[in-house]
């Protein structure tokens, strides 16, 4: 039987971006789709005053008074583990608060997957068009460095309240983001309204391992983008994690020695392996190009999985990888 593997959409966005209404669309859409989502609300402040525009009937839990990618870091996981536990829902969406930096955000979800079967497939980064421009305009502060981050991070891009910008702002606005993030699929919207919902469908048929058959081209593939081009499908190269549930055992000496050669731009990762070769199971760590591999006895049931971080790597070259390993 197959594994339920639950989904996970980080939605990032400085304040006042429309965050909240982009969810409350979400949730909607879903709803019209049949789909059982669950939510993870953060907020830095000790009530979470928007949370009370979400149905009642959708599992929701809130950290509040303080922020998930510092304070309340520990936290997130906890939560996120009993939302998977009390409801086994078909996705999670995670609305960091307006400050969060998203990848201590990212890391934190994608330390989950080490004994929780969750895969993050989504960080949207929703944008206020208009208090951007005026925000950053060239200026290098604190606050224009965390808009710079969360866009940086996002694999997919809203540009929302267009309606507010004139023919010379949006094209400076398309300069910035794509000199920031040049492959993540971009929706430009007026309140937070989406036209296309494919990669909602997406994040569904990902939620059961199964084997996965690419074609010889689907490796190479990037997903381009001109200036202002919205792109619907999902076989982007823009992750900046990937989790990967282990269907068989592997060799020691064959993995170790292909963590070595890994891309530079995939800089950690770490997981639970089983081996081919040895009786136990493990514990391993890869960061600044060096490995560690601890032996282990998980508790209760833990799944084997692998987790990979970096920056605009090719996530369809390394599942490749990742199943060669499988079949050695």
């Amino acid at each position: 039987m197959n594994k339920k593997i639950i989904p996970i959409v980080l939605l990032s966005g400085f304040l006042g971006t429309g965050k909240t209404t982009l969810l409350l669309n979400i949730l909607e859409q879903a709803q019209n789709k049949g789909l059982q989502p669950a939510i993870l609300l953060n907020e830095i402040g000790e009530v979470h005053v928007e949370g009370e525009r979400i149905n009642k009937s959708i599992p929701t839990a809130e950290l509040l008074g303080g922020c998930i990618c510092c304070t309340s870091k520990g936290d997130l996981t906890g939560e996120l583990h009993q939302l998977v536990v009390d409801y086994s829902p078909d996705f999670i969406i995670v609305e960091s608060t307006g400050v969060a930096h998203p990848f201590e955000t990212i890391e934190a979800i994608t330390e989950l997957s080490l004994y929780s079967p969750i895969r993050l497939c989504e960080v949207i980064t929703i944008v206020d068009s208009k208090q951007f421009l005026l925000a950053y305009s060239g200026r290098k502060n604190e606050t224009s460095r965390l808009m710079r981050e969360q866009i940086a991070c996002a694999s997919k891009l809203i540009l929302n309240k267009m309606d507010l910008l004139d023919a010379e702002q949006k094209m400076i606005l398309d300069h910035y983001i794509r000199d920031w993030n040049k492959v993540a699929r971009l929706d430009k919207v007026t309140r937070a309204q989406l036209t296309d919902w494919s990669w909602l469908d997406s994040l569904i048929d990902e939620s059961y391992e199964k084997p996965k058959h690419l074609d010889s081209n689907m490796a190479a593939h990037e997903c381009e983008h001109e200036h202002g081009e919205s792109c619907s499908h999902h076989s982007h190269s823009h992750v900046m994690s990937y989790t990967h549930y282990w269907k068989n055992v592997i060799h020691s000496e064959a993995f170790e020695a292909w963590l070595k050669q890994l891309p530079q731009n995939i800089y950690r990762a770490k997981g639970i392996v089983t081996f081919s070769d040895t009786p136990s199971r493990y514990l391993f760590q890869f960061a600044y190009r060096e490995t560690d591999f601890i032996k282990i006895t998980p508790q209760g049931e833990v799944l084997d999985v692998a987790v990979f971080i970096g920056e605009h790597f090719d996530k369809y070259w390394l599942i490749k990888e990742l199943e060669q390993l499988e079949q050695s």
